[in-house]
């Protein structure tokens, strides 16, 4: 039987046959030969499949499970072929019962039908092939994060001594020979001035982005309730300012970094606030468990001045402002922060507003287990 190119695998396939003399171990090799690279030796080695019969799958049940375990998270295939010479077959558990990597990825009854055999064989060893290249470029991104994030630390590190240079300098001129300028010349210096200290904030802001993962604490039980007393102490003077009123209900306990989470709700309600336009502040917290997902939502809703859908995005990027330096101050970098934070703790942030009606900003925290 001539197979097709489709169906042809390179013999850089190792296929390891776990089936003695009496399971036609040596038919099944020539079978197979001209397609992988055929193993028989009967201790569990390093191949890209396993073969197995059911006659003697008992006997490397418990060595199979410890290999696919250890080849985590590459794909690692094992095939039960079931033979017809013998009754009963053997009883494979319920895949519902144990997480993935399952066992036996594919049966096969014999009597054999080659082509059919060998197509089977095939997709799965693409599939292993497809997870170690999945796997190789998760290695890959996850070092060029790493690599990014260690140059926003050093370029944010060495900007500042000389923003501190030009900083220094930008107040002695101003204290040396501020009463010697002109109407124009002060206010090149205010411009000067305030650029240096712009620089310098989102500087500041970007170091703390990069420190996210590198200098988090670990994740651990949280009670959100003192989280947010926290946070209304800290932000003291902006609610007595803006007269706001903030609404929440008893907030749950999660896995998280509390520090880490002071700063999303800080960031949050600060947004909230300064945004509420004319009106007084009114923010109201709310919070509703995902069973299923094992998780807690959080939404933050506010009667502000709400945000275009089209821009709502883009607000999570890095250093993206709706508004001018003029119109609004910051640094334009607090939502990306609560974006990194909230990853960081495996879980999603999103917004939903319009224009004059408000906005509401949801996340999803994991819940505490009982292991945890």
């Amino acid at each position: 039987m001539t197979l097709s190119p489709h169906d042809q695998q390179p013999t850089t396939s190792t296929v390891q046959l776990l089936i003695e003399e009496t399971g036609n171990r040596a038919a099944l090799r020539k079978l197979l030969e001209d397609h992988y690279e055929i193993r028989a030796t009967q201790s569990i080695g390093k191949a890209d499949l396993y073969l197995v019969d059911d006659h003697t799958f008992p006997e490397y049940h418990t060595a199979l499970q410890k290999r696919v375990d250890r080849s985590d998270p590459v794909f690692c295939p094992v095939v039960l072929i079931r033979r017809a010479d013998r009754n009963p077959h053997v009883t494979l558990p319920d895949l519902h019962e144990r997480d993935p990597p399952y066992l036996v990825d594919d049966i096969v009854d014999a009597p054999i039908d080659r082509a059919l055999l060998v197509r089977r064989l095939n997709s799965l060893l693409v599939r292993r092939e497809q997870s170690k290249d999945l796997l190789h470029y998760i290695s890959q991104l996850e070092a060029s994060n790493q690599s990014l994030e260690q140059f926003a630390y050093a370029a944010s590190h060495d900007l500042q001594e000389p923003l501190r240079m030009v900083s220094s300098y930008l107040q002695l001129i101003e204290q040396r020979y501020g009463d010697t300028f002109d109407e124009d010349g002060e206010e090149f210096l205010e411009f000067a001035i305030d650029g240096a200290d712009r620089m310098r904030s989102m500087i500041d802001a970007l170091l703390e982005y990069s420190r996210i993962d590198t200098e988090g604490d670990p994740l651990t039980p949280t009670e959100l309730d003192g989280v947010l007393a926290d946070v209304r102490q800290d932000l003291r003077m902006m609610i007595d300012e803006h007269e706001a009123s903030i609404e929440a209900g008893s907030l749950p306990r999660v896995q998280g970094d509390a520090d880490q989470l002071r700063q999303l709700f800080q960031n949050l309600l600060s947004n909230a606030i300064e945004y509420s336009g004319e009106e007084r502040p009114e923010i109201t917290i709310t919070v509703e468990k995902n069973e299923e997902e094992s998780e807690w939502k959080l939404s933050v809703h506010d009667e502000g001045i709400g945000i275009d859908p089209d821009d709502q995005e883009r607000i999570f990027e890095v250093f993206q402002r709706l508004h001018s330096h003029e119109e609004r101050s910051g640094t334009g970098i607090g939502l990306a922060l609560c974006k990194r934070i909230v990853e960081r703790h495996d879980g999603r942030i999103w917004v939903e507003s319009e224009l004059d009606e408000g906005a509401t900003f949801s996340f999803t925290l994991p819940a505490v287990t009982d292991s945890s």
